[in-house]
């Protein structure tokens, strides 16, 4: 087999879920992962900048280095050389961070070989190991996107957004793991509540496709999980309420937690933003709260090149 190459990939970050698109729904939006690599040495070596700077990972325990290698070992490669990982994603806090790192693993094995991209593999890749599409598939390619069951397993289907939707994101400190907010999910629900629910998401779709503020407000309305992951987010009540003061069409919680996403008119994503922020800074009091002005992403992962979107 040939040497490996030096390669980089870039994957945008998603919220999922929006509301009553429980499980189904994901939108990717211009926050992302960069991940390189540079073949060389006797090692395999990581550096991680950005949101991931301080984690405590080892090559073992980090999604994106245990990914990559365990491809490439598929292919009868021992890969030695720097993985550099550069993220502007929270990681933790509802903005799909595991996701792109298991896309951005992926495509960047295949890449380094000097194989050509495969956005579909790497979806289906994520959404595996994920265990639900809602996050893999737009970091993985992109755009609005519903995941629904298919013969062959499950189809990534991608819906109209308007180019009038913006979305503002704050989150707190503090983070929730996906485990800890499913467990806060009941086993039931009744037969209105999940009829209701159909309801709200038709509307959701066509509020996000149309721009209609009314429609996506009544489509982020939820009884499935909202209710019972909220008293996992201190402060969330009242930065929701901040962030439809601030004009916000809609808030809600941004995939599990513990970030909120609010969908809104372009002009106030950023006063939106910083809003629910200040509810959360106000609640925490230690500091390390974060908010985003965000817009969709249609590319989903990409090779080379490197973001130039800082944070806000």
């Amino acid at each position: 087999m040939s040497e490996l190459v030096a390669a980089r990939v870039r994957v945008p970050c998603s919220t999922s879920n929006l509301g009553s698109g429980f499980d189904t729904l994901g939108v990717a939006l211009d926050r992302y992962l960069e991940a390189s690599f540079e073949p060389g040495g006797r090692d395999f070596e990581v550096e991680r900048t950005g949101t991931l700077e301080t984690l405590d990972e080892s090559v073992d325990t980090d999604h994106v280095a245990t990914v990559f290698i365990e491809q490439l070992r598929r292919e009868g490669v021992v890969p030695r050389g720097l993985l550099r990982l550069d993220s502007q994603i929270p990681v933790g806090r509802g903005l799909g961070s595991s996701a792109a790192a298991f896309v951005a693993a992926y495509d960047l094995a295949r890449a380094v070989r000097g194989a050509d991209p495969d956005v579909e593999a790497a979806f289906r890749f994520a959404c595996a190991r994920e265990g639900h599409g809602d996050n893999a598939a737009p970091c993985a390619l992109g755009g609005l996107r519903a995941v629904v069951p298919g013969t062959a397993g499950p189809r990534p289907l991608l819906l109209p957004l308007s180019g009038d939707v913006a979305f503002a994101y704050a989150a707190p400190a503090a983070e929730i793991s996906t485990s800890q907010a499913r467990a806060a999910l009941p086993h039931h629900v009744a037969h209105g509540v999940a009829v209701s629910a159909l309801g709200r998401i038709v509307a959701l779709t066509k509020g996000l496709a149309d721009g209609d503020p009314e429609l996506i407000r009544i489509g982020i309305a939820d009884e499935l999980h909202v209710p019972h992951r909220l008293p996992l987010i201190p402060g969330a009540v009242d930065a929701m309420g901040a962030g439809y003061e601030a004009g916000a069409w809609a808030v809600t919680i941004s995939g599990s937690g513990s970030g909120l996403i609010s969908l809104c008119a372009l002009d106030s994503a950023g006063a939106v933003a910083a809003a629910m922020r200040a509810v959360f800074e106000a609640e925490d009091g230690r500091g390390g709260c974060v908010s985003l002005a965000l817009r969709p992403d249609f590319a989903g992962v990409t090779r080379g090149g490197s973001s130039s979107h800082g944070t806000r």
